[in-house]
C-alpha cells in the first residue's frame, strides 16, 4: 500500500496540518469552560493581576502566564460588564473557536478525499493493467469468478475499510498527542495514573481484533466461490435448463451463500463488539480517574483546583474518543488488509513472458518462420509438444491436423509468445522471438479462432478493434472482402448496431465473418486460423471459407483444421499425434503414405 500513499503525500501533509490546527482550537475552546464554570459556581474568589507576557521564559511559565491573564481578563469583564454579559461574551468566543475547529477539521477531511478516491482508482487501474499483461496460463489456473471478486468486492472492501479509516488514522494520533500533552501539563500525577489504566483498554480491544483478519479472508474466499458460481451459471444456462438442473444449481449456490453469510456474520459480530467494549472500558477509566483526582483534591495534595479538574475530565473524555476511533480504524484495517492480500495475488503474480533488456522491433516477415527442436509443457512432468521441427516459408500456407489434444493450438500459441517454449527455439527470419519486442511481434500476426470473440460494442468498433483511427471506408472494404457487408447493411443501424454480450445478437457465421473482417483490416503478414469454420453450418462455412481464401492471399498462413476438406490446397500439411509430428506432405502425398492422415480422411469421407 505504501506506493499508493506516496503518490499523494502533499494531501497527507495538508491533512496533518489541518488536524493539528483542529486539535489546538479544540483545546482552546475547552479552556473557555474554566472561567465559565468559575463564574457560574463562584468557585474562584482569588484576585488576579495582569502579568507581562515577556516574563515567560519557558513553555511551563508561558502556560502559567496565559492561565493567569485569562483569569484576569475574565474578572475584568465580570467587574465591568457583569456576570451575565461576561457569560454571553465567553459563549461567543467558545462558538467562534468551535467554528475554527470544525473548519480545520473539515479542511483535513476534504484534503483526504483526493487521496481516498485516488488510491482506489489506482488499485483498480493497476489490477486491470496486470490482468492485461499476465500470460494466458495464469487464467487457466484461476477461476473467473474469483478474479472478478478480487477486482470488485475486495477493492470495495479496501475502500470501505482502509480508505474510510484514513481520516481517523491521521487525525486521532494528533488529537491524542495534543490532549495527553495538555493533561500532563495540568497534573502529571493524574495523567501517569491514567496511563497505567490505558493498557487495560488496549488489551480488551486487542483480544477482539485478533482473529478479524483471518475471518475476513475466509469470508472473502467464500464470496469468491459465490461469484464463480454465478459466472458459471450465466455461461451455462442453456445446459442447466436442458438437463433440468435448476434445483441442483440453486442448492449449490444456497450452500455457498450460507457459508459466506455465517463467515461474514462472525466478522460483523466481532467488529460490532469493539464499540461497546471500548465504551465500557473507557467509562471504567473515567471512574478510576474521578476517584483518584477527587482523592488528591480532598487530601490537599493536588496541583489543580476543582474547576481545573472538571476541565481535566473534559479533556480526558475527549482523549477517549480518538482512542476508540483509532481502535475501530484498526479493525477496519485488518479487514482491508485481508482483501489486499487477495488482490496482491494478482498484482504480485509473476509474468514469465518477459522481454529482453533491449528488444528488437520487427516490421515484416521477409523469409520464413522456423520451429527448431521445440519442446513445451505447461508444468513439470507431462510434455505437450515434443521435438517439433518445421519451417513456414513466407507466403505459403501450412496446415496442422490431428486429434483433439495433440498440441495443435498450443503450437500456434507459441509463435506470438502467449507461452514460451520449454526448450528449443522459434525464429522469424532467423531471430529468436524471445529477442523481439512483444508488441511488434504480435503486430505481425492476425488471428481467426474457432470461437469468434466479439465485444459488447458496435460492429464498426469490433472490426476496427486492432487498428487506430480506422475510417468508415476502410471498415466497409474489410467487411466486403469478409462477405459481411450485406448482412450488416440489412440491420437497422448498420455498422453502428450493437452485437450484444460476446456477439450474442449475431449468428455463428456472422460473428465469424466479423472476426475475419477484423483480421483483414489489421492486414497482418502472418495469419493463424484455429479451426475457423468447424462450428458453422454448410452455407455459413461456404461464405466464411470464401472470405478466408481472400484473406489468405499473399499471406503466410498457419491453419488448424479438423475438416480436411478446408486445407486440401495447403502447401504443406503436418500431422500431429500426442505432441509429435508424425507425417508431413501435401494432401495427395499423405494419402499415398496410407498412414494416420489417410485414416482421418477415410473417417471424414464416411
Amino acid at each position: 500500500m505504501g506506493k499508493y500513499f506516496a503518490r499523494y503525500k502533499g494531501y497527507i501533509i495538508s491533512t496533518f496540518g489541518m488536524n493539528v490546527l483542529a486539535a489546538i482550537f479544540n483545546v482552546f475552546s475547552f479552556s473557555i469552560l474554566i472561567p465559565i464554570l468559575q463564574i457560574l459556581f463562584k468557585v474562584n474568589t482569588e484576585q488576579y493581576e495582569l502579568l507581562p507576557w515577556s516574563s515567560a521564559g519557558s513553555i511551563d511559565e508561558f502556560v502559567d502566564v496565559a492561565k493567569n491573564n485569562g483569569y484576569y481578563y475574565s474578572q475584568m469583564l465580570v467587574d465591568t460588564q457583569g456576570p451575565s454579559t461576561t457569560l454571553l461574551i465567553l459563549g461567543l468566543v467558545l462558538a467562534f473557536l468551535t467554528l475554527l475547529k470544525t473548519a480545520a477539521y473539515f479542511g483535513g477531511s476534504a484534503c483526504l478525499m483526493p487521496l481516498r478516491t485516488g488510491i482506489i482508482r489506482d488499485i483498480r487501474v493497476d489490477i486491470y493493467k496486470k490482468i492485461l499483461s499476465l500470460p494466458l496460463s495464469f487464467f487457466s489456473d484461476e477461476r473467473k469468478g474469483d478474479i472478478l471478486a478480487r477486482v470488485s468486492t475486495d477493492v470495495n472492501e479496501i475502500d470501505a475499510s482502509i480508505s474510510s479509516s484514513l481520516d481517523m488514522i491521521i487525525k486521532n494520533p494528533i488529537f491524542i498527542i495534543v490532549y495527553v500533552g495538555i493533561l500532563f501539563g495540568m497534573s502529571w500525577q493524574l495523567t501517569l495514573f491514567t496511563l497505567l489504566v490505558v493498557p487495560l483498554l488496549a488489551g480488551g480491544i486487542g483480544r477482539i481484533g485478533k482473529k478479524l483478519k483471518s475471518n475476513s479472508l475466509y469470508a472473502q474466499s467464500k464470496w469468491s466461490d459465490g461469484i464463480s458460481q454465478i459466472e458459471e451459471t450465466l455461461g451455462g444456462l442453456r445446459i442447466i435448463k436442458a438437463f433440468i438442473a435448476e434445483r441442483k444449481m440453486e442448492d449449490r449456490f444456497t450452500k455457498v451463500n450460507n457459508e459466506y453469510r455465517n463467515a461474514a456474520m462472525k466478522v460483523a459480530i466481532r467488529q460490532s463488539a469493539a464499540h461497546p467494549v471500548s465504551e465500557f472500558l473507557g467509562t471504567c477509566m473515567i471512574v478510576f480517574v474521578l476517584w483518584f483526582g477527587g482523592y488528591l483534591i480532598f487530601s490537599g495534595s493536588s496541583s489543580i483546583q476543582a474547576s481545573d479538574f472538571i476541565f481535566y475530565l473534559v479533556m480526558l473524555y475527549s482523549t477517549l474518543q480518538p482512542i476508540k476511533d483509532l481502535s475501530k480504524a484498526g479493525y477496519s484495517i485488518q479487514k482491508g488488509m485481508a482483501s489486499m492480500e487477495r488482490i496482491n495475488k494478482i498484482l504480485h503474480a509473476e509474468n514469465n513472458i518477459k522481454e529482453v533488456a533491449e528488444p528488437k522491433k520487427i516490421e515484416a516477415l521477409n523469409e520464413s518462420i522456423q520451429l527448431e527442436n521445440v519442446h513445451f509443457s505447461y508444468n513439470e512432468g507431462h510434455e505437450i509438444l515434443h521435438n517439433i521441427n518445421l519451417t513456414i516459408p513466407k507466403g505459403k500456407t501450412i496446415a496442422l491436423v490431428g486429434q483433439s489434444g495433440s498440441g495443435k493450438s498450443t503450437l500456434v500459441d507459441l509463435i506470438p509468445r502467449y507461452h514460451d517454449v520449454s526448450s528449443g527455439a522459434i525464429k522469424i527470419d532467423g531471430e529468436d522471438v524471445r529477442n523481439l519486442s512483444i508488441h511488434s511481434l504480435r503486430g505481425l500476426i492476425g488471428n481467426v479462432n474457432q470461437e469468434a470473440i466479439l465485444f459488447n460494442d458496435t460492429i464498426f468498433n469490433n472490426i476496427a478493434f486492432g487498428v487506430e483511427n480506422a475510417t468508415q471506408e476502410q471498415v466497409e472494404a474489410a467487411a466486403k472482402i469478409a462477405n459481411a457487408h450485406d448482412f450488416i447493411m440489412e440491420m437497422e443501424q448498420g455498422y453502428q448496431t450493437n452485437v450484444g454480450d460476446r456477439g450474442g445478437r449475431l449468428s455463428g457465421g456472422q460473428r465469424q465473418r466479423i472476426s475475419i473482417a477484423r483480421a483483414i483490416l489489421k492486414n497482418p503478414p502472418i495469419l493463424i486460423l484455429d479451426e475457423a469454420t468447424s462450428a458453422l453450418d454448410t452455407e455459413s462455412e461456404r461464405l466464411v471459407q470464401d472470405a478466408l481464401e481472400k484473406l489468405m492471399k499473399s499471406r503466410t498462413t498457419i491453419a488448424i483444421a479438423h475438416r480436411l476438406s478446408t486445407i486440401k490446397n495447403a502447401s504443406e500439411i503436418y500431422v500431429l499425434h500426442e505432441g509429435k509430428i508424425v507425417e508431413c506432405g501435401t494432401h495427395e502425398e499423405l494419402i499415398e503414405q496410407n498412414g494416420y492422415y489417410k485414416k482421418l480422411n477415410d473417417m471424414q469421407a464416411l
